[in-house]
Formats: structure tokens, sequence, C-alpha cells
């Protein structure tokens, strides 16, 4: 039952700066174009993002509750935006500024985990997005695998590289790339299924692991069983997993992450065509690593220009402009924080069921299914998928078969000592709630968080982030919509491919060069990669 939220504790700079970029339209279109101001007002709105919460390095990580050389230096830990909570300050100087709670006043009062199972329970029908299509958290679940990558047997660590680098491709190593790659002209290996190209399978038909694919990653069907979990499907799915970068059951996990995948893989492709008819002397090794970079950048382009333009409710359109940060003093090495991996688990996107082909589909049989998008082909895929909304990112939104894996992100959360919702409520300059009608307008929501919790300042962080009503004109709600936009473009923009003497037409080629100019939105990249004749397809993270 929806009410009226208290917005006495939204804060007044934060309401006027979202006053000032959501109205005004006629305004900020004339910013827009005069190119040198919006170049102006971009990088002052990203700054003014940015600089909400202290930059990196961040003094902790998960290795320890005190500040080490290791701890500054080991990125196989994850960063933490706050001090664990058994962090004890040694001095009366707050190095953070805030008010942070203390572990007597908060870590005592969680209820136990499987008590909040009704927070995500749906209470009846699916909520959907009044914004979102559902090729939208395809694509956050697909390009954020790059870098947020928790250590399966380690939660406090992590096998990431800290960049957006397309190892869901390319792979996590090098020897896993080499596998990948046909040295031949620059590409990755692949094959031709109704006149449109897909990876190659791993299994062959007799669902045996092809020779040439040994030594890709795998998930192991349990702790005590090496066995690949693969190795368990049943034989007409597990004759259909494509070979790619990052474990083979993650890859092909489901339907939109698969689509992705393969479009990415045929830009790769288109692109190593392209080069090698610009300078037919380059060998396969140079075809091969400028062709990666290209895609990398043109990924970039696409997170800046559409998806971060998606999520703001702004008027002010981003635009990708890595050369005005160099010398600011966010401009630091790249680290991923477990409050940036908790961010992006928008498990409440995904509805319980889709339509394909017109008829629903549970969600749930659209994993390690790649038949369905080798019949339907992936232009005629994107677009249905971007005729659907998704669902609604929010509590007691989430599909059945998820629910559990929301608990197990609280209790990620519970390991690694963070503090509690109000706590980065402060950090990321909101004020502190004092009471839940601040925290949302739907009075269930109030009324199980207040049952459950007490108080307001023992609620903690994964749970606070979605009780929060959605931004008006925006699939998030605010506190995960800041801290994106803090760590989303300080990490984008560090990117080594977008760095001041490499950012040019020299590393990617001018034919390169052209190609990332020109690409903006993920619809341009799917028109350029699906056979001369089809129709044109709507595609687009806009309802």
């Amino acid at each position: 039952m929806a009410t009226t939220r208290d917005t006495s504790k939204d804060g007044l700079r934060n309401k006027l700066e979202n006053f000032v970029l959501t109205r005004f339209k006629p305004v900020w279109r004339l910013v827009q174009a005069n190119q040198s101001l919006a170049k102006r007002v971009n990088k002052f709105l990203i700054n003014n993002a940015i600089y909400k919460v202290p930059t990196r390095p961040h003094p902790f990580s998960t290795l320890s509750p005190y500040t080490s050389w290791d701890s500054l230096t080991d990125r196989t830990y994850s960063g933490l935006h706050l001090p664990p909570l058994n962090w004890q300050p040694l001095t009366s100087q707050d190095h953070y500024d805030i008010n942070l709670s203390t572990p007597q006043d908060f870590e005592e009062k969680w209820p136990d985990v499987k008590d909040l199972e009704v927070l995500y329970k749906k209470t009846g029908d699916t909520k959907y997005s009044p914004k979102s299509t559902l090729i939208f958290p395809y694509f956050v679940q697909w390009f954020t695998d790059s870098f947020l990558r928790t250590d399966r047997q380690n939660q406090l660590r992590n096998t990431s590289h800290h960049h957006i680098n397309l190892c869901t491709v390319y792979g996590l190593t090098p020897e896993v790339t080499k596998l990948l790659r046909l040295h031949q002209g620059g590409k990755l290996k692949s094959q031709m299924i109704d006149g449109e190209e897909y990876p190659p399978f791993y299994y062959d038909e007799s669902g045996q692991r092809k020779e040439e694919f040994r030594g890709l990653l795998h998930q192991p069907t349990s702790a005590l069983d090496p066995t690949p979990k693969s190795d368990n499907f049943p034989l007409e799915q597990r004759i259909k997993l494509f070979a790619t970068g990052v474990e083979i059951e993650r890859a092909n996990v489901q339907i939109g992450y698969t689509m992705l995948n393969v479009l990415a893989l045929r830009e790769h492709n288109r692109l190593c065509d392209c080069l090698a008819q610009h300078y037919p002397t380059w060998d396969d090794e140079r075809l091969f690593q400028t062709a990666r970079n290209i895609l990398i950048v043109e990924v970039l382009r696409i997170v800046i220009e559409e998806y971060v333009n998606h999520i703001t409710p702004y008027h002010f359109n981003f635009i990708t402009d890595p050369l005005a940060f160099t010398k600011e003093k966010w401009y630091r090495q790249n680290w991923m924080t477990v409050e940036f991996t908790l961010v992006y688990r928008w498990h409440s996107m995904l509805p319980e069921t889709i339509l394909y082909d017109g008829q629903p589909m549970a969600m749930t049989d659209t994993q390690w299914n790649n038949d369905l998008i080798i019949r339907k082909g992936l232009g005629a895929l994107f677009e249905e998928t971007c005729a659907q909304p998704a669902a609604q990112l929010s509590l007691f939104n989430t599909a059945t078969s998820l629910v559990p894996v929301e608990l197990a992100s609280i209790r990620f959360g519970r390991r690694a000592k963070l503090r509690s919702y109000n706590d980065y409520r402060d950090l990321c300059q909101y004020p502190r709630v004092n009471q839940f009608e601040q925290i949302s307008s739907d009075e269930a929501v109030r009324q199980q968080l207040k049952r459950l919790y007490g108080h307001v300042d023992n609620i903690e962080l994964y749970v606070g982030l979605y009780a929060e009503d959605l931004r008006e004109n925006s699939a998030l709600p605010p506190l995960v919509g800041r801290l994106i936009g803090i760590d989303a473009f300080s990490q984008v923009l560090t990117n080594p491919l977008l760095a001041e003497h490499i950012f040019n037409p020299e590393t990617f080629s001018p034919v390169g060069w052209a190609e990332i100019e020109k690409t903006t939105t993920l619809s341009q990249l799917l028109h350029r990669n699906i056979p001369t004749g089809k129709a044109a397809y709507r595609v687009s993270f806009d309802r």
C-alpha cells in the first residue's frame, strides 16, 4: 500500500541538484548544442558525482580492520568505502567526518538472515520498471561481470582485473585467451549457423568436452566434486553451450548474458576484417590486439553515453571525454569495493516470466538454453527483449528462484563487516534518516523494516539500498544511483585505454578510431552485426 514518503531527510543540496537537472529541458538542450559548453558541464557534473565521497585509495579493504601496506596494494582483496565494523579509531579525529555507528548499536541487533526472506518474496503480481526494458538488466549483468568478480572460495577476495576488460569474451588469463583465438586474421574462433555467427560449442555432439578447449574455466559440481557442473546438464542443453572467456556455466547462464557475448564476438571479428582490409601488412597478433582495444572502448562509450544516461533522471546527457579528468585527484588505480558489488545485485529486475516468440516462458527456462538464441536469431531476439519491461528494482519483487541469492548477498555484507545503511547515507552526503517514513512510501516496506530491525539505525546496507523508492524518471533508488555514479564514473574513466597518451588514433588506428567515434548505443553495435538484408530492430534501454 503506497502512501507519501517523508522527504525531510533528502537534503537541501540534493533536492536542489535534482530540481535543476530534471527540469528546464529547453535550457539543457541549448547547453548540449554548444560542444564547448557541454564538455565543461559534463566535467563539472561528473566531478560533482565522484567527489561525494573520499577518493581512492581507500584506507581499508577486506584484508584487515586496519591499514597496512598489503591492504593498500593487494587487490585480490576487495576494497571498502567505510572501515569495517570491528575497526576502532586510535584518535578522536574522525577520518571520514561522519557519525559512524558502533558495532554494539548495530551488529547485535541484526535479525536472522532467514527472517529477512519476507522482504524479497512477492506479495502479489510482479512490479515492472516504469523506465527500463529487459535488455537493461541483461546488459548490466554482462558488463559488470568483467570486474565484479567475487572469489567463490573466499568472498572477501576477488578474481577481478578491476576494469571493464570484456573477460567474458576474451578470458581472464592469456592461456584462456589463446584457446579462444583462431590465430588467423586476429579473429576469435566462431561458427556459422543459419547465416549467423556464434562462438564455437564447448561440447561435441556426444556431450564430451572438446579437446581444443581443455583449460577453459568451470564451476565445480560441489565443494567435494571437481566435475564441471555443466557435465551434468541434459545432453540437448550441454551440446549447445558456447566456449567463452569465463566459466562455461557462468557465460552461458542465461539468455541475456549469452546474447551480449555473441554480439561482442561478432563485433570483434568484424573489426578484424575491417582492419585487415585497411592494413594488409598487419599480422594476426596486431589485428587481434587492436580489435580487442577498439571493442573495449566501444563498450565503455555505450556504458557512459547510453547506460549511464538511462539510469539518471537528468535532461543533460553525459559524454565520453576522458582526457578532461587526468589531473583530478580521483584519477587513481581502480579497485573494486564490496559496496560496489552489492549495488549491482539487481535480481529483482528479472521477472519470473518473459515473452519468447510472443509466448510466456519462465525465466528459469532461459538458463543454459542457447537454442533459444540460435532458433530466433540475434536481431529478432534483441527486439523482442526490448519490447518488454524489466521488473522493478525494489523489495517484495524478486523471482522465487533468486530469493536465496538475495539472502546470500546479506550474508556477504555481514561477513565483510559492512556498516549500516545510515552510515552509507552519511558517507554519500544524504542526511541520516530517523524515521521509516523517510525511506519508503510503501507502508508494507515500512512495517516489515520496523518489525525486523526495530530502528532505522539497525538497517543493513543491502536491505536499505533497495527499500528506498525509485527516483522520479529513474530505474534506480537514490542511494543505489549515487554509489553507482561515484564508482562507475571514477572506474570507467580510469581505464588504461582512456588514458591521456593512449586514447588517440595511434593506439586504435585511424580506422578503429572512426569505429569508436560512431559507437554510442547498443543498437548501433547490433545493426552492423546481423545479416545484411535483415530489418531494422528497435533496441533500447528505454521503454
